[in-house]
């Protein structure tokens, strides 16, 4: 009885070790984040709590009726930059993050 639970402790500890780390990697960066992933084995993803732990690290800090936070992204061209603070006040803005390809 004392090896089995010596066993299970010693599987727990692993499991909250590696969870914390897939956590500690939701939080970098997207282009780290990935290259992680990309070195993740695939039976992990079904074995770690993923969709928890992604909801948690990448929750952030705005909620509903929250200003949305300044940015400034160069136009397609390049020639120019647009800010969001620029349009506040004068009209509504949906902004679209995806890709249509």
């Amino acid at each position: 009885m004392r090896k089995f639970l010596k066993i299970a402790g010693v599987i727990v500890a692993l499991y909250a070790v590696a969870s914390g780390v897939l956590l500690a990697a939701m939080y970098q960066p997207p282009d780290k984040f990935g290259a992680f992933m990309a070195k993740m084995p695939k039976p992990f993803m079904y074995v770690l709590p993923f969709p928890p732990l992604w909801k948690m690290a990448r929750a952030g800090q705005l909620r509903a009726g929250d200003m949305a936070p300044d940015f400034s992204l160069e136009t397609v061209d390049k020639k120019s930059r647009v800010e969001l603070a620029s349009f506040r006040g004068q009209k509504p803005v949906v902004l679209v993050f995806g890709s249509y390809t």
